[in-house]
């Protein structure tokens, strides 16, 4: 099973971040953790806002899928023609990896521990 889970989005401000996205823009807050990751409720998907050490995608916006098994699901998408930029790894709430479609898009996938 596949399922989009996150939008990440790298911010400078945590603080700054939540104020606009959940004051402003008025998605509420459902999680965070300190001054490196936010989630807030998109309606269907989380909007993670990442700081600098949670950009496991770089510097742009990038979906991140859920998928049961993260190294099976590499292994068939790169076969399918994607290219790992960074292969499965433990995060500090799941496994996660960072490849791009075969036109160069950013995707991560991610399954919790």
């Amino acid at each position: 099973m596949t399922k989009l889970g996150n939008v990440l989005i790298p911010v400078a401000d945590m603080g700054e971040a939540i104020a606009f996205y959940s004051g402003t823009l008025g998605l509420a807050v459902r999680f965070r953790d300190g001054d490196r990751f936010a989630a807030l409720d998109g309606g269907g998907a989380t909007v993670a806002l990442v700081a600098a050490e949670e950009r496991v995608a770089g510097e742009v916006t990038a979906p991140s899928y859920r998928v049961d098994d993260v190294a099976r699901a590499v292994r068939e998408l790169a076969d399918a023609g994607a290219t790992v930029v960074r292969d499965p790894e433990a995060g500090p709430h799941e496994t996660r990896a960072v490849l791009r479609d075969p036109s160069g898009n950013v995707l991560v996938l991610y399954a919790p521990i």
